[in-house]
């Protein structure tokens, strides 16, 4: 073993083992941290990742492959440049097409392009007696093919990379580990030839049929996905009805680079639902499990959960609760009809990988995690597990896990981005894969970029566990040194709730239009409001102001927003502009009340509010906007703002829609003259405008 990494070993543990509660849990933080496993543990000389860490047993193909993928959230996420992602790549793919294959027992990596589940840390040969593994070659395709599409400029390194990524994938004989009917065995050993056992559904091995129905080389018999379908079982479990699976991990691997919404084969089309559904109702599933927990654990509740596969105790008989309980190691820990095991052990990476299927649970599982249990959290993120009940005072992992680890970080960037899953959507082997395992609709059949694709999701939580969730646009291209205005963008009642979707629909994707972005380039910040919830109580009927307290969807956006300029350098403080529609308008005026020294400009749609409010933003630029034949908020309200911050001194615009109503984003937001206006706002040091 190379020096280097033996220092490695050495050197980050004790820094690793200390609590990190000071620092608040984000979705950056854990983000930034699940990424330094991958690049800074990856070996100098052969690039592989290790398999855990800081105990350093084995190298893992699934690791490295899921590493290829967290290294390109990096160069997105600013953490590293493109060229060096680029630099790393290229090298770990150089390495992976020159080791050595063939039928050997020893001295080999692989053989017909597979890979050794797990390659020895020195020379990345295989280590001792593992399998060639069809599933971790698999993963490590991924992260292959993952580069293979991102690199995709016309310079040498770049197209090398797709080079020897399209050598890697074209050389692996999918149809010589095949049966008949294309179902793939899990893998091969020297010794003793295929592994009995096939891939069937539910589980994990999905992904692997569309690499081997896609290949153009070694593809697999075209009926391979309707033998892998005939496996399943669609059965009830915590009152969800789906394809059930226990450990959460089977509901996530395949979906790290699949974009299953909307995209459907005949026999989830036939149950009303598409793959995407059913992970979230296996995440929710399990959630509900470890609510009920019927063997009375420490430590289970509505924040604390999730079985999957992963890290144990240690294998112990003991008495827990009344009940005799057996502990476990390493072990697929998960709750469902199939697949049952439950021993107290709970997995970061199972609400960490299943974020985008259910944001609100998953993100708050997290947070919880990080707050209450403030040893479980190191260099590289959330320790693999944890077990409160296995002894007094509980049992924390001293590992981290890299397929454990490359969950979180791939589908914390799919979830704000899509990064990898719009990645794979250009792949064209990828997509081929799909075709002929019958999926059809969605993206399949629209494979242009929808503008609300360039809204990254985000998900705001204050100290008490309170959430906000947003969608945030970036400019296209950010030139280092330059600052660009922020919009703060607030919808309307109609569009309150929790899917961190519908808060676009009206007037928000206008700024994500191409010749905006290109003549405007700014942030936009969409947050999106609880159905229970309102920006402002705000009532122009009455003649009031904003009320003394902030609703609590205020206060985190006031939050949120305090924190982006705080931290980001790219944002230009005196640009910061704030507009919303109906219920938005009137966080809008709120917005502005409260925060009068940060706002360069605000455009309130379909709303209004008493003299007072007027006199207090009179001093800001203000346009305000409204439908003559308005019958949900009548203009007047509008009129009576603006004549009264006329009143106040300020010098308001305001523009009346003779025959329009309450739907008046299209004619506004998409107006290049009040998109002009906008932008030219500025305030001053001195709070002037």
């Amino acid at each position: 073993m190379k020096k280097s990494l033996l220092l490695l070993a050495c050197l980050p543990v004790l820094a690793c083992c200390q609590p990190s509660a000071t620092v608040p849990f984000s979705m950056d933080e854990l983000q930034r941290r699940t990424f330094d496993y991958f690049w800074e543990l990856a070996d100098s000389s052969n690039w592989q990742i290790p398999d855990r860490y800081p105990t350093l047993t084995f190298s893992s193909i699934a690791a490295t492959g899921f590493g290829l993928s967290v290294y390109l959230t990096g160069v997105e996420r600013g953490y590293i440049t493109r060229q060096q992602a680029a630099e790393r790549v290229f090298k770990t793919l150089e390495v992976l097409k020159n080791l050595p294959q063939g039928p050997e027992a020893t001295g080999v990596s692989g053989y017909k392009g597979f890979f050794y589940h797990f390659l020895d840390l020195k020379q990345a040969r295989r280590f001792k007696d593992v399998e060639l593994s069809t599933i971790d070659t698999a993963w490590l395709l991924a992260g292959i093919l993952s580069c293979m599409s991102y690199f995709d400029r016309d310079e040498p390194t770049e197209n090398a990379i797709r080079e020897m990524a399209d050598f890697l994938y074209r050389r692996v004989e999918w149809d010589w580990i095949a049966d008949e009917d294309g179902l793939i065995s899990m893998g091969w050993y020297p010794e003793k030839g295929f592994h009995p056992a096939f891939w069937k559904g539910m589980n994990e091995g999905m992904f692997i049929y569309f690499l081997a129905l896609g290949s153009p080389t070694h593809p697999v018999a075209p009926q391979a996905w309707e033998k892998w379908t005939e496996t399943y079982r669609w059965e009830t479990f915590q009152g969800q009805e789906m394809i059930n699976f226990g450990p959460l991990f089977g509901h996530q691997y395949s979906h790290m680079y699949v974009d299953f919404r909307g995209i459907q084969d005949e026999y989830v089309r036939k149950k009303g639902i598409d793959y995407f559904e059913n992970a979230r109702r296996g995440t929710l599933a399990n959630r509900a499990y470890c609510i009920e927990n019927p063997n009375g654990f420490a430590g289970y509740s509505d924040k604390i959960w999730g079985l999957t596969a992963c890290d144990g105790p240690g294998w112990a008989e003991r008495t827990w609760n009344g009940k005799k309980t057996t502990f476990h190691g390493y072990a697929a820990r998960g709750a469902a009809t199939v697949d049952f095991l439950d021993d107290g052990t709970i997995a970061p990476t199972a609400a960490g990988g299943s974020v985008p299927f259910a944001p609100e649970e998953c993100l708050g599982a997290l947070h919880a995690m990080w707050n209450q249990y403030p040893k479980l959290i190191g260099r590289y993120g959330p320790y693999d597990s944890f077990n409160p009940s296995f002894s007094k005072g509980g049992w924390i992992d001293v590992d981290w896990l890299g397929i454990d680890q490359g969950p979180i970080a791939i589908q914390l960037e799919n979830y704000r981005t899509g990064l990898i899953w719009n990645l794979m959507k250009k792949n064209p082997y990828i997509v081929e894969g799909l075709r002929k395992a019958g999926f059809k609709g969605g993206w399949l059949d629209r494979p242009v970029t929808a503008p609300s694709d360039l809204f990254e999701k985000g998900w705001h939580m204050d100290a008490e566990g309170n959430s906000l969730p947003y969608r945030l646009l970036r400019p296209e291209e950010q030139t280092p040194g330059q600052k660009y205005p922020l919009v703060v963008f607030l919808h309307g009642g109609g569009e309150r709730g929790k899917d961190n979707e519908a808060q676009l629909t009206n007037g928000a994707l206008a700024f994500a239009e191409k010749v905006n972005r290109a003549q405007y380039p700014c942030f936009v910040l969409a947050p999106q409001c609880a159905k229970d919830s309102l920006w402002s109580v705000i009532d122009p009927r009455k003649g009031a102001g904003i009320s003394k307290n902030p609703t609590q969807a205020m206060k985190l956006l006031l939050e949120l927003v305090d924190q982006w300029v705080k931290e980001n350098p790219l944002i230009d403080p005196a640009r910061i502009y704030v507009t919303g529609l109906s219920r938005g308008g009137f966080g809008t005026i709120d917005f502005m009340q409260r925060r009068p020294d940060l706002v360069a400009a605000g455009m309130p749609l379909c709303s209004g509010a008493g003299p007072e409010a007027g006199a207090s933003i009179a001093h800001i630029p203000t346009w305000l906007f409204h439908g003559a034949v308005d019958p949900v908020i009548p203009a007047i309200h509008s009129q009576d703002l603006y004549q009264s911050m006329k009143e106040a001194g300020g010098k308001p615009k305001i523009t009346i829609y003779d025959t329009l109503g309450h739907a008046i984003w299209q004619e506004t937001y998409y107006n290049p003259e009040v998109l002009k206006w906008l932008f030219q706002q500025r305030r001053t040091a001195d709070g002037g405008r």
